[in-house]
């Protein structure tokens, strides 16, 4: 085990703990930047040491792809390869095989597919997935998985759920086998079949897997259902383990995750809408390009201490991002991330402090209030 549960919120199943992995003792609920293709968009690794993350995410389908995995061994995983030395979580491919879906065709054993870059021909099995990320190098490995889209019927819900379960077992087998430090996780799916929900968790967790994962949320479904579907399964998550929700980032749909006990967050939308103009505030979302910003001399967030709220006013942000210049997106990115990063340690101080209820419902309303 490499989770640690160390206080739990009153009247809800949101905890704070530590994350024991790559040599570090990690504080959670944590957020985990995207680092795709082995870097942040914008951002240098020097960046990222300075915000303070001790684990982001990278992608095994997009660097099996590029630079590919001889180039990864030769620089001894993608850790040495960027000159980042923290802790790094690869997510399998499964997403890919749900949003590039047209370029994937599933077998019994794994799944065959064209590249989305030049449209050759490869296969992945939860084995050879295991072994890419070997070469990666990354520290928590995650399985192959199938990711059925939220509205399925019960016939590809069942398929999905065949094929999560025999690859979570032929990947637990194959990693037993594998001379490594890394440990693996695995994915529950069900799209929003609360029933295969829960049947989908008790296999996974049947197995020795170092932490859960949920899946298949936020693919799209109402937000009704992403809250049902999490609230139905708190209470069956293995409170030993770490609980990972893939793929989900705003500040809402983390407040109602920590809610249900989720310990581990990724998104792409921090930076994807810090490249957009829209940047985080601890008063609600602001859009650089906006007139009024034009002749603003104060900062994004008057509260914020990072060094872009320090030295930079919104005119000139506003100015970067009109005139498309690349330090807008430097910038923008280096806050958004800064604010996510503050926004976890407000989320773990209000949890030991005994106040979550209270945080929740008034970053709730400033979060919904400002969509």
């Amino acid at each position: 085990m490499i989770f640690k549960e160390l206080k739990r919120a009153q009247g809800s199943f949101a905890r704070t703990g530590l994350l024991n992995v790559g040599g570090r003792s990690i504080e959670t609920p944590i957020f985990m930047p995207v680092g795709t293709q082995g870097t942040i968009k914008a951002l240098s690794t020097e960046d990222i040491n300075e915000l303070g993350y001790e684990l982001i995410l990278s992608n095994t389908y997009h660097l099996y792809l590029r630079p590919g995995t001889e180039v990864l061994d030769h620089f001894h995983g993608v850790k040495k390869f960027m000159g980042y030395d923290k802790a790094m979580l690869t997510d399998s491919g499964g997403y890919q095989m749900f949003s590039l879906s047209s370029l994937f065709k599933f077998e019994y054993d794994g799944v065959k597919f064209q590249s989305h870059l030049d449209g050759s021909r490869h296969k992945f099995t939860p084995e050879k997935v295991l072994e890419i990320q070997r070469s990666i190098g990354s520290d928590i490995w995650m399985v192959l998985d199938d990711c059925a889209p939220y509205d399925s019927n019960s016939k590809r819900i069942q398929e999905s759920l065949d094929r999560t379960h025999r690859w979570a077992e032929n990947s637990i087998k194959h990693w037993e086998t594998m001379d490594t430090q890394s440990y693996v996780f695995g994915i529950s799916q069900g799209a929003m079949d609360l029933n295969a929900r829960k049947l989908s968790l008790e296999k996974i967790q049947s197995y020795p897997f170092a932490g859960i994962a949920v899946g298949g949320l936020s693919v799209g479904e109402p937000r009704p259902l992403f809250i049902q579907v999490l609230e139905h399964l708190a209470e069956h998550l293995d409170p030993n383990r770490a609980h990972y929700l893939m793929g989900v980032g705003t500040v809402p749909d983390i407040l109602d995750g920590v809610r249900n006990g989720i310990d581990m967050f990724d998104c792409v939308l921090p930076t994807r809408n810090a490249r957009n103009a829209q940047v985080f505030t601890r008063k609600g979302k602001l859009n650089l390009r906006n007139e009024k910003f034009k002749l603003s001399d104060k900062p994004i967030d008057e509260e914020c201490n990072c060094k872009v709220c320090k030295n930079y006013s919104l005119g000139y942000l506003r100015h970067l991002h009109k005139s498309k210049e690349i330090l807008a997106l430097q910038l923008s990115t280096f806050h958004n991330l800064q604010f996510m990063r503050d926004f976890m340690q407000m989320v773990r101080n209000s949890i030991e402090s005994g106040y979550f209820p209270e945080f929740y419902t008034e970053w709730k309303n400033l979060y919904d209030s400002s969509n």
